[in-house]
């Protein structure tokens, strides 16, 4: 069994994954797991790097796109395929193998949205116990820990990955699960968030996510015209990102904020570029305890900002 493994490990890297861990099923938390597949004995996960220089033109302010296609290609076609190609590799074992992504457009919530697509392509309500927690089963696979934001971090990329799972009847040997030692609850996500998002709890609001993640903050978004949301009455709140969105705001924000060509499949253009995970990035990037190291710091310039001044 250990052979497979290796076979299954070395398969999936070749297809792109940058970490691969297992872990029996009895560890998982998640009910979903034995629901969707009564007979899994092991859990794996694979997880794949989000480019540093995706985030790079979000950081100086000078380019927006590649962040979000980046993020598309991962999930729509990098992701995907080592995924498939894991699954063979156990079903060539004669193991049933089944391939799980996160969902980008169900929400077991119907109060709830996802900020990375667009509100009104989500089908919510979707009975839970069909969705994996995503979240929560990364840290039983033992990818990495939870940080204050509710991302996970994880030696190598620190936030900055996304995942997949296969769910097998093969019995595979087991990685730990990680030891929480990243996240020091520095609260830098909190702070780096243009719409205050995330309480101090670290709760997100989906709404308020969705609106400042695609540029409803006029300091950080360059595209932004002087006229931006003229006949709201909190519109001085709004493009300074002090506004607190009900759900029926947020969207009608969210249908205003055409100031950046849009991507033209699910995801939607982000303006913030995700910088809670940005700025604990660079956060434990200055600590020296991510595993991957660069010739120079992410973070060569202070924060840059625009002026709201005669907005």
């Amino acid at each position: 069994m250990n052979e497979l493994k290796a076979k299954l490990t070395a398969a999936m890297t070749a297809a792109g994954a940058d970490i691969v861990v297992c872990g029996n099923v009895e560890r998982f938390r998640d009910p979903a797991v034995k629901k969707l597949f009564p007979e899994t004995k092991t859990v794996i996960c694979a997880a794949f790097r989000q480019l540093r220089g995706s985030r790079r033109g979000v950081e100086d302010g000078t380019t927006y796109y590649q962040y979000t296609t980046s993020v598309e290609t991962l999930e729509e076609v990098v992701m995907p395929q080592a995924l498939l190609r894991g699954c063979a590799v156990l079903e060539e074992a004669g193991f049933d193998a089944m391939p799980q992504r996160r969902p980008m457009m169900i929400s077991a919530d119907e109060n709830e949205t996802i900020f990375e697509t667009d509100y009104a392509e989500v089908y919510r309500g979707v009975k839970a116990e069909t969705l994996l927690d995503f979240d929560l089963c990364a840290v039983d696979a033992g990818l990495g820990e939870k940080g204050f934001s509710g991302s996970i971090l994880t030696d190598d990329f620190g936030p900055c990955q996304r995942w997949v799972f296969i769910l097998t009847d093969a019995e595979l040997p087991a990685d730990p699960v990680v030891e929480p030692h990243l996240c020091d609850n520095c609260k830098e996500c909190l702070r780096a968030c243009p719409g205050h998002a995330l309480d101090e709890n670290g709760k997100r609001d989906s709404w308020q996510c969705a609106a400042y993640y695609k540029g409803a903050n006029r300091s950080k978004n360059p595209f932004m015209p002087p006229n931006a949301f003229a006949d709201d009455p909190e519109r001085l709140k709004i493009i300074a990102g002090e506004a607190d969105l009900s759900m029926e705001h947020a969207k009608e924000i969210i249908d205003q904020i055409r100031f950046y060509p849009p991507i033209k499949h699910a995801f939607v253009a982000s303006m913030c570029g995700r910088a809670c995970d940005t700025a604990c990035y660079v956060h434990l990037e200055e600590k020296g305890v991510l595993k991957r190291k660069f010739k120079t710091p992410f973070r060569k310039r202070p924060v840059w900002s625009l002026s709201l001044e005669d907005k």
